[in-house]
C-alpha cells in the first residue's frame, strides 16, 4: 500500500484541478457569449478564458493548491477591471486613469500566463504521493490538532507582539507567525478527509473571522481562502451538499466583504482616533460594540454603491495603467532601479543594518505615478503600484515578462523544497499555502521588495521550523494518539 499513489482516476466527482478546469471552461463559454454586449468585448472574452488556460498549465495532481490561489486571485483582480467597465458603460481606455489601463490589463494577463509556465517548469516533476503519505495526517486525533491550532495562535500573537518591540526582527517573526495558517490548513484537511472534528473546525473558523474584524485590515477574508483551498487539497467529494455549501461560503464571504467596505473608513478613524497611523487606541470590547451597532443597522447600507466600491478596490489595473503613462512620457533615468532597490533592501537584513531606510510602497507609488496618495495616507494605509508595474518600469513590455518569469521560478523553487520534505502530504500543502499567502496574499498589490523579501525570509525561517519544530510537534501528536515512537511516514 505504501507504494500505491493516492490520486488514481476518480470514480466520483471530486473537488480537484479536473473539476476546476471544467468549471472554468463553462465560465469561459458563458463569457464568450456575453462579450459582444460589453464595452471591451475582446478583452472581456479573453479574460474569461484565462482561468481555464492557467489551470490547464498547472493542473497536475501534485501541483500544490496554493499555486492555484496565487494565480487565480490575481486573475480575479485583473478581470474585475473589465467587469468595472461594464458597470461604467465605457471602455477601460476611456476611464479616469487614461488609455493605458487597457494595455495594463493585457500585460497583467500575459504575466499570469508566464507565472503559470514557470510553476509548471519547476514543479512539474513532483512525484505523486503514496497512499500512506497522502493520509498520514489522519493518524492523529482531532482534539489534539485543535490544541496545536490554539498553540499556533498563541505563537502567532507572540511573534506579532515581539516584532512590535523589536523592529529589526519583524520579517522573520512575520514568517514564523504563519504557523497559524499551517495549523488551520492541516485541521481543515483532517476534517475533510476523515469527517471528524467538524464542530471544532467551525469554532476555529468563527474565531478567525472574529479576530479578523478586530484589526485594522480585512484579515477575516483569509480564513475563507484557507478553507476553500484545503477542500481542494483534500479532494472532497463534489455532491449537491458540497455545491450548496460552496454557494453559502461565497455568499457569506461577499456579505462580510460588503459590510467591511461599508464601515472600514469610519471604523479605522474610530480605531486610531483619526490619526494617520495604524495604531489601535480602542479596547477590544468597544470595537466589538461599534461593529455590532453597525451590523444591527446593516439595513441602512447602500448595497449598490458599496458593491461598486468593493469592485473598484479589488481591481488593481488602473494604477498599473497610470504607471505606464508616466514611464512612457518620462522614462526612469536609473536602469533597473526597481530590481536594484528591491535586492538592496532584501540583502541588507535590518538586524545587521539597523540604519537601513524603512520600506515605503507609498513613496514608490508617488514617484512612479506622480499622483497624490493623500487619502491613503490619511487612512493610515500604504499604497503600492505592484510588482508587475515595477517590472514594466525596469524592462518595458515584453521585457517585463522576463522579470515576472524570474519571480515565478523563485517562488516555485521554494515551493518545491517544501513539497519534497519528508512530511505528511497535507502538512506540505499547508506550508505552501502559508508561503504563497505570505508572498502574495494581496495579489497584484505586492511590491517587488516585499515579494523577494518574503521568499527569502520564509525559506530561511520555515526550513528551520520544518527541520526542528515540526518533527517535535508530530512526535507529540503521535504520542497523544497512542502510536509507537518509531512511527514515520
Amino acid at each position: 500500500m505504501t507504494t500505491t499513489t493516492a490520486m488514481p482516476a476518480p470514480t466520483v466527482a471530486r473537488l480537484d484541478f479536473a473539476l476546476l478546469q471544467r468549471v472554468s471552461f463553462y465560465f469561459a463559454v458563458v463569457n464568450l457569449f456575453a462579450a459582444p454586449f460589453v464595452p471591451d468585448p475582446f478583452s472581456y472574452a479573453v479574460g474569461g478564458m484565462i482561468p481555464y488556460a492557467l489551470l490547464s498549465i498547472i493542473g497536475m495532481p501534485t501541483m500544490p493548491k496554493g499555486v492555484a490561489f496565487f494565480l487565480l486571485w490575481q486573475w480575479a483582480q485583473a478581470f474585475s477591471r473589465v467587469l468595472q467597465s461594464v458597470f461604467d458603460g465605457e471602455s477601460m481606455a476611456d476611464g479616469t486613469y487614461g488609455p493605458d489601463v487597457l494595455p495594463a490589463y493585457w500585460y497583467a494577463l500575459c504575466s499570469l500566463i508566464v507565472l503559470a509556465l514557470a510553476f509548471r517548469l519547476v514543479l512539474g516533476g513532483i512525484k505523486l504521493p503514496t497512499v500512506r503519505d497522502y493520509y498520514a495526517h489522519e493518524r492523529w486525533r482531532a482534539q489534539d490538532l485543535i490544541l496545536v491550532y490554539v498553540g499556533a495562535i498563541a505563537a502567532s500573537v507572540f511573534c506579532t507582539l515581539v516584532s512590535r518591540q523589536v523592529g529589526s526582527l519583524d520579517q522573520p517573526l512575520y514568517a514564523a507567525s504563519q504557523v497559524k495558517v499551517v495549523a488551520l490548513f492541516l485541521l481543515c484537511t483532517y476534517v475533510f478527509t476523515t469527517g471528524r472534528g467538524g464542530g471544532m473546525l467551525l469554532a476555529a473558523i468563527l474565531i478567525e473571522i472574529f479576530v479578523g474584524f478586530t484589526g485594522f485590515l480585512s484579515d477575516f477574508r483569509a480564513v475563507f481562502i484557507y478553507v476553500a483551498f484545503a477542500a481542494i487539497a483534500a479532494r472532497i467529494k463534489w455532491t449537491f451538499t458540497a455545491s450548496a455549501a460552496a454557494v453559502i461560503w461565497l455568499s457569506v464571504l461577499l456579505l462580510l466583504a460588503l459590510f467591511w467596505t461599508s464601515v472600514k473608513v469610519e471604523y479605522r478613524d474610530y480605531l486610531t482616533g483619526e490619526t494617520e497611523s495604524q495604531q489601535i487606541r480602542v479596547p477590544l470590547g468597544e470595537r466589538m460594540a461599534y461593529l455590532g451597532d453597525k451590523a444591527l443597522n446593516i439595513g441602512e447600507t447602500k448595497w449598490g454603491e458599496t458593491s461598486y466600491m468593493l469592485l473598484i478596490r479589488f481591481a488593481y489595473v488602473d494604477i498599473f495603467g497610470s504607471v505606464i503613462s508616466v514611464v512612457d512620457s518620462t522614462p526612469e533615468t536609473t536602469p533597473m532601479r526597481q530590481w536594484k532597490d528591491a535586492l538592496s533592501h532584501v540583502l541588507q537584513p535590518r538586524i545587521l543594518f539597523p540604519d537601513k531606510a524603512a520600506l515605503s510602497d507609498t513613496d514608490v507609488y508617488m514617484r512612479l505615478t506622480r499622483a497624490d496618495p493623500t487619502e491613503q495616507v490619511r487612512l493610515g494605509t500604504s499604497i503600492s503600484v505592484g510588482y508587475m508595474a515595477e517590472n514594466y518600469v525596469d524592462l518595458g513590455f515584453p521585457g517585463m515578462l522576463a522579470g515576472i518569469f524570474v519571480i515565478g521560478v523563485l517562488l516555485a523553487l521554494v515551493i518545491k523544497y517544501f513539497m519534497q520534505r519528508q512530511l505528511p502530504w497535507m502538512l506540505r500543502e499547508g506550508i505552501v499555502m502559508a508561503f504563497v499567502f505570505n508572498a502574495g496574499g494581496t495579489g497584484m498589490e505586492m511590491s517587488l521588495p516585499k515579494i523577494l523579501g518574503s521568499v527569502l525570509m520564509f525559506f530561511l525561517v520555515w526550513s528551520l521550523i520544518a527541520k526542528f519544530g515540526l518533527p517535535m510537534v508530530m512526535r507529540w501528536l503521535d504520542q497523544r494518539a497512542g502510536l509507537p515512537r518509531t512511527t514515520t511516514l
